[in-house]
């Protein structure tokens, strides 16, 4: 008697995504577009891969072969020579020459955006898919319609470089219905090279994983107006998990009483920060300077990006030449900006100048404005102060 032989894990894999499907599919009680198929496996498919990332980029990869008759069964993850062969088969691929004794077109396209061989080579070792996408159906394309959006073409490089996915991605049934979707959440519809160029990853994302942070952006009480300004300005913030990663950080800044909404709009990338290496370490700072936890709060809203600095590179300098300053500590509670400030090309030149005159002026007068500005005023309170003498 013949048993069935185990399914290859390849066979898996496909089966496990296909049940997967069938179950939207039960749940919907209708036929899926394209598009629902995608975003319903979308996060799936990503937690497949974070699992099995390895099994998974070879069942891709091999889809579209042939089944062998009576091929061994796979094991249960690639090892290491098998990836390293792909990667190594991949970089061969763009980087050996043609019987004329030129790279391929492909490479040759590239090389013509303004990579050089290492950085193709380095895509290719990362992503090796991306050797064989088609130069005309898929590449060339994909740059174009960047190009039409106003990224300039010595930028192409660089978001190539940071996600080459996108180039294997299609235009009309993925790109552009995302960035429908993303307008429609409020991101600037004239802002799109910008916002590729800041993160084209963007675009890779599935629409509900989107929707989450929006949510949650919404919940914490951002406008929609404000929504669509923070993914317009930081659209890195997709990103992030909701619930590993921002609603943590909300929790820890609503314990100490700021204005969660005025820093994700103001410094988003504060809550890529990790809470115990660098949001506590400077809370402990401020609070062992003397400042309450309230006080410290007051000045996180009034200059959220405080927390995205080096604790031994820019707060405890300044802090000790803030010392030397004659101002009191609530100043800074006041004007919490200071520590944005370089402390040996604006703090202590405009400071001196300012002792050296023999005229007082709040902290923040002495470094918001302008050098002209600055002058100005300078000359101002001496004038003032010289008319106060000459009046005993």
């Amino acid at each position: 008697m013949q048993f069935p032989r185990e399914p290859s894990t390849s066979q898996t894999f496909l089966l496990t995504i296909l049940s997967q499907g069938c179950i939207i599919f039960i749940k919907l009680g209708r036929e899926l577009t394209t598009l629902e198929i995608r975003d319903s496996l979308i996060p799936y498919l990503e937690s497949l891969l974070k699992e099995h990332g390895n099994v998974l980029m070879d069942v891709v990869e091999n889809f579209s072969e042939s089944p062998v008759k009576e091929k061994s069964p796979s094991p249960v993850s690639s090892p290491p020579s098998t990836l390293n062969s792909k990667k190594l088969k991949a970089v061969s691929r763009v980087s050996k020459l043609g019987t004329v004794g030129e790279f391929p077109p492909l490479v040759l396209y590239l090389i013509e955006l303004g990579m050089d061989l290492e950085q193709i080579k380095g895509i290719t070792r990362r992503f090796p898919a991306f050797a064989y996408y088609s130069l005309e159906r898929k590449i060339k394309p994909t740059v174009e319609f960047f190009l039409d959006l106003g990224i300039p073409k010595s930028d192409i490089s660089t978001v190539l470089i940071k996600r080459p996915q996108l180039c294997g991605i299609s235009l009309s049934e993925n790109l552009i219905p995302m960035m429908a979707f993303l307008e429609n959440l409020g991101v600037e519809k004239g802002q799109w090279a910008k916002v590729i160029y800041r993160f084209p990853a963007l675009l890779t994302y599935s629409r509900q994983k989107v929707k989450a942070t929006v949510d949650f952006l919404s919940e914490m009480g951002l406008s929609p107006e404000s929504i669509g300004k923070v993914l317009t300005r930081f659209p890195n913030i997709i990103s992030y998990s909701v619930e590993e990663k921002l609603r943590p950080t909300a929790e820890y800044f609503l314990s100490l009483g700021a204005d969660v909404a005025v820093l994700l709009y103001r410094c988003p990338q504060t809550f890529g920060l990790s809470i115990e290496a660098n949001l506590k370490p400077v809370t402990q700072f401020f609070l062992e300077k003397g400042y309450s936890t309230l006080e410290v709060a007051t000045m996180a809203s009034r200059y959220a990006a405080l927390y995205t600095f080096s604790l031994a590179g820019n707060l405890v300098p300044k802090w000790e030449f803030f010392l030397t300053m004659e101002y009191t500590k609530p100043e800074l509670v006041k004007f919490p900006q200071y520590f944005g400030y370089s402390l040996e090309e604006r703090i202590k030149p405009r400071y001196a100048r300012v002792k050296d005159c023999g005229v007082k002026l709040h902290l923040n007068q002495v470094l918001v404005v302008s050098e002209a500005d600055f002058d100005t005023l300078v000359k101002k309170k001496m004038k003032k102060r010289l008319s106060k003498e000459g009046s005993k």
